[in-house]
């Protein structure tokens, strides 16, 4: 299937009220992906994904190749359900796509990582993430990429599914651009170059 393309996925929830919480930070990731490759979301439903669309999606090349070469074909996509039923368009679009599991990248927020990291892994466990956690069971596999956006511990006692539903705090927020951009930048480092080089490149510090 080395054809194929990739399926990169930004977790989140629906909705202007969700745009702007932590929990809907890989779907940031995927509107600057969209933004550097000048495509547009779409919502598809219909026969793919039932009588409700169920994700937005854009067909997309990212990064580049040397010699210029315009980087690997991508589907984008952003589920339009909820973050705890995320798996069902991710596997749907992956079958759609004749896309293996280790070519799916899922972009989503990571508590146990500090606020503006970013790291990458392939497999493991889901944390307590329930968008990984349907991700993983509608795929049926758990090899698949994950680029972890970290977003930080929720300070004192506060319940963390409390936290990733808030807004990013005011000093986040001039920070997130740059954290926004930096893991978009994994995600064109994992289609390009595999995954091993962009984990020398994005778990080494400067």
């Amino acid at each position: 299937m080395s054809d194929a393309p990739w399926l990169v996925v930004g977790l989140g929830n629906p909705g202007a009220q969700y745009a702007g919480n932590r929990h809907n930070v890989g779907q940031m990731v995927l509107d600057e992906l969209a933004r550097r490759a000048g495509v547009t979301f779409a919502s598809r439903g219909g026969g793919l994904l039932g009588r409700r669309p169920q994700a937005a999606t854009a067909d997309a090349r990212l990064g580049t190749l040397p010699g210029g070469v315009p980087g690997p074909r991508v589907v984008l996509a952003k589920p339009t359900t909820y973050m705890n039923v995320s798996g069902g368009p991710v596997a749907a679009l992956a079958r759609y796509h004749d896309v293996p599991a280790e070519r799916v990248v899922v972009v989503h927020d990571e508590l146990d990582i500090p606020f503006a990291d970013v790291r990458l892994k392939r497999g493991g466990g889901e944390g307590g993430h329930n968008g990984l956690r349907d991700t993983t069971k509608a795929l049926g596999t758990k090899d698949y990429v994950r680029v972890r956006v970290g977003v930080g511990r929720p300070p004192g006692r506060q319940d963390p599914a409390d936290f990733v539903l808030k807004d990013f705090s005011g000093p986040e927020r001039k920070d997130l651009p740059w954290l926004v951009d930096r893991a978009a930048d994994a995600v064109e480092a994992v289609v390009t170059d595999g995954l091993e080089a962009a984990q020398l490149r994005f778990h080494t510090k400067a």
